[in-house]
């Protein structure tokens, strides 16, 4: 990458901009410096992302996009290792789940490359002499808004069905994984079968370059992953052009548990639900909803696992949970916990890691607070760090009724023997993705996405493409034959 992390826009690398600094949240220590973008180079990416669709075969020549999506996608699977130790170290989660990020990208990849080659159209002649047909089209620019808690993943997310429709792409990659975003880079300029331009992406910490890339007439689609505010602000930059938008916004992941669950095997689940990622995902566990008849024994077992996370770097084997993004997050996470105190009860407190040995990192212990009223601020709110409710449901009725009480629908798990139950349940929670007996489990092949103010439209699966396309109906009505 040399000394300075650079951008990659029109097929060349580009230092433009003021250059940045990079830092551990382990540590708090630099790790290297790169190019911060802003306006100048958010227009310089959507203008050769304009000249590669209007210019290029990319949009129109499904065996060139098939072809360079796998090459992309082996790519990935070359720097597998590298991403993980980069997005270890540069946004502190453990190496195991950066392992799980960095190698899903190629599989996500491959997925898109075959959907390249089979996706069809329609056709009927639905009268005599008079054929309709439809088929889809790729939108035009694409503009791919990222954010740093699992910066590679969710940018393929959104970067495979974009390409796979035959779009051209700006990504936007933020500052505090620009040293990621940089091997992102080398992957994406060492395609072969990549034409210029169809992929750009650049760096930004500010806030100049982004707001372009919603308001540009020439971007058609932007894809967002982020917090609610900052997507309703997306949403009505992007509608003085009404081009089209997709998001996946915040969570408030309830994970019911029933009297008859496996206890054993939903408590670790639950521990993980919170500690994964520092809590920093859109699908952390949130809320744990408990039927009376076990809510004591799972509220201990549960602070149990919960007290004896160890805190250390990600790269560290010995730790069970990684420094959140920065001690601003430190501090914020901490305030939205200690206003809780006024009407929740401590299970465990948490709160910032008082080992002197971490001192200089942003270390936050998990969180788990009882609480009653389910329209308190942290039951609501999401707090994106390693904190949890727990609350005590009565029945199928009552554990609905909690778990639909929030604005967010991203995610949620039910946790029973009995299937009929899950079932029934599953039904009746407002979510874009319900498991029974599971949390975090994701397939290419199925979409993604939220209800309510968990976002708009939905990523993977076939339902993924059509966020990227436009669709163009053709009506052939045959001259009758000369006499």
């Amino acid at each position: 990458m040399g000394d300075i992390a650079r951008h990659w826009i029109n097929g060349e690398w580009v230092t433009s901009g003021r250059v940045s600094e990079s830092v551990d949240p382990a540590t708090g220590l630099s790790i290297g410096r790169y190019a911060d973008a802003g306006e100048h180079e958010a227009r310089a990416a959507v203008a050769a992302a304009k000249a590669a669709f209007e210019n290029s075969p990319w949009s129109r020549d499904r065996q060139l996009r098939s072809r360079a999506l796998r090459e992309m996608g082996e790519l990935f699977d070359t720097y597998a290792a590298e991403l993980s130790r980069m997005i270890s170290q540069e946004n502190g989660k453990l190496l195991a789940e950066a392992d799980f990020e960095s190698h899903s990208a190629g599989q996500t990849l491959r997925h898109a490359a075959a959907q390249v080659m089979t996706e069809t159209g329609i056709s009927q002649e639905v009268a005599p002499g008079t054929w309709f047909s439809s088929v889809a089209e790729a939108a035009g620019v694409v503009a791919i808004i990222v954010p740093w808690n699992a910066p590679l993943a969710l940018l393929i997310r959104s970067l495979a069905p974009a390409l796979a429709s035959g779009n051209t792409v700006v990504v936007k990659m933020p500052g505090q994984t620009a040293l990621v975003a940089a091997l992102v880079a080398e992957v994406i300029a060492g395609t072969p079968s990549l034409p210029r331009g169809v992929v750009n992406l650049f760096t930004e910490s500010g806030n100049s370059g982004a707001p372009f890339l919603t308001a540009s007439p020439d971007v058609q689609v932007v894809s967002y992953t982020g917090s609610v505010a900052v997507g309703r602000k997306v949403a009505e930059s992007a509608a003085a052009t009404l081009k089209r938008v997709n998001l996946e916004l915040g969570g408030k992941t309830p994970m019911i548990v029933f009297d008859d669950a496996d206890l054993d095997r939903a408590i670790p689940l639950l521990a993980r639900g919170i500690t994964t990622f520092g809590g920093q995902f859109c699908m952390t566990g949130s809320r744990v909803l408990v039927q009376h008849g076990v809510a004591a024994q799972v509220r201990d077992r549960l602070a149990e696992l919960l007290g004896r996370v160890r805190l250390g770097p990600g790269l560290s084997p010995d730790s069970d949970m990684g420094p959140v993004i920065d001690k601003a997050a430190v501090r914020r996470i901490d305030a939205a916990v200690e206003a809780a105190m006024a009407y929740a009860k401590p299970v465990v407190r948490g709160g910032p890691d008082p080992d002197p040995a971490l001192a200089d990192g942003a270390f936050y212990r998990p969180a788990l607070l009882e609480v009653e009223d389910i329209t308190a601020p942290i039951v609501r709110q999401e707090i994106f760090g390693p904190v949890a409710t727990f609350e005590v449901f009565s029945d199928e009725s009552d554990a609905i009724s909690r778990a639909n009480a929030t604005d967010l629908g991203l995610a949620a798990a039910v946790f029973t023997r009995d299937g009929d139950r899950a079932r029934r349940v599953s039904r009746e929670i407002q979510a874009g993705t319900v498991w029974t007996n599971a949390w975090a489990v994701l397939d290419d092949a199925f979409p993604e996405g939220g209800y309510k103010q968990s976002g708009v439209g939905r990523l993977r699966g076939a339902l993924a493409l059509t966020e990227f396309q436009e669709v163009k109906t053709y009506v052939h009505v045959v001259a009758p034959a000369a006499i």
